[in-house]
């Protein structure tokens, strides 16, 4: 009798598939420590992300989320993924030097930030333009 069981948890939008009955153990171990190694990596990737994020929140008073786009607009102009980005925003502060393609990034996207900031907030009523 084979018996397959599907797991889906919106949450992290995974799907798992475990077979048992036409698959070894051995196999069966293999493919759960792929995916155990594949989980690792995705959460360490959110970690550095997360990291990356609370500096540009510290640098450029901001928002989560105003963080996070600063970070996915630098990944887009430098054509490269968000993890490595944030990883080497984080190498930076201790001491790394950032790459020349995204210290331009940084800076155009940080500029634009306090650019369109400074908009907002001259927009409000009630505020004084000090």
């Amino acid at each position: 009798m084979q018996r397959t069981t599907v797991l889906q948890e919106d949450w992290w939008k995974l799907r798992a598939e475990a077979t048992w009955g036409n698959a070894s153990a051995g196999q069966d171990l293999a493919a759960l420590r792929a995916e155990n190694d594949q989980l690792r990596r995705a959460l360490a990737g959110r970690a550095v992300i997360d990291q990356a994020r609370g500096m540009v929140m510290v640098l450029t008073p901001c928002s989560r989320g105003a963080a996070r786009n600063l970070l996915v607009d630098i990944s887009r102009q430098c054509d490269t993924r968000l993890p490595e980005v944030a990883a080497a925003l984080v190498a930076a502060w201790e001491g790394k030097p950032l790459p020349e393609r995204m210290q331009r990034a940084l800076r155009r996207t940080v500029g634009r930030f306090h650019v369109e900031d400074q908009g907002r907030d001259s927009g409000q009523p009630g505020k004084s333009s000090r």
